[in-house]
């Protein structure tokens, strides 16, 4: 039997609308978006964080927002990019990558990307 506990203490998630489950929902962990918050800030020039910073800061903000159509799209291009940086590591690309393809298909509908978190329980 292994010495590491099976059962894990819950975590708070972030859920993305237009994601790719049966509900159109995806979940992740809020401390690894965080986490992907610095490469998206490093994935511009610097006279262009202007422009990720919205992003930037829902990734690191703990609360309900909704990106608009067309800022998904600006969004989605912004993270692809993230996920094609050939020194961030494979979970935090796929992330970064899920992440993208919620915001293209929020985009490719019109619809507003919606971000929730969700607390631990």
């Amino acid at each position: 039997m292994s010495r590491r506990p099976a059962i894990h203490d819950a975590e708070p998630s972030l859920v993305v609308s237009h994601g790719a489950d049966f509900f159109g929902q995806d979940r992740h962990l809020l401390t690894d978006v965080i986490a992907l918050a610095p490469w998206v800030t490093n994935s511009v020039p610097y006279n262009d964080r202007k422009s990720v910073a919205p992003l930037v800061a829902a990734m690191e903000g703990r609360e309900a927002l909704a990106f608009p159509a067309a800022e998904a799209a600006r969004v989605s291009e912004v993270l692809l990019k993230v996920s094609r940086d050939r020194h961030l590591k494979p979970r935090a690309s796929a992330l970064a990558r899920a992440l993208a393809d919620a915001a293209a298909r929020a985009a490719a509908d019109g619809e507003p990307w919606e971000w929730a978190v969700e607390a631990a329980a």
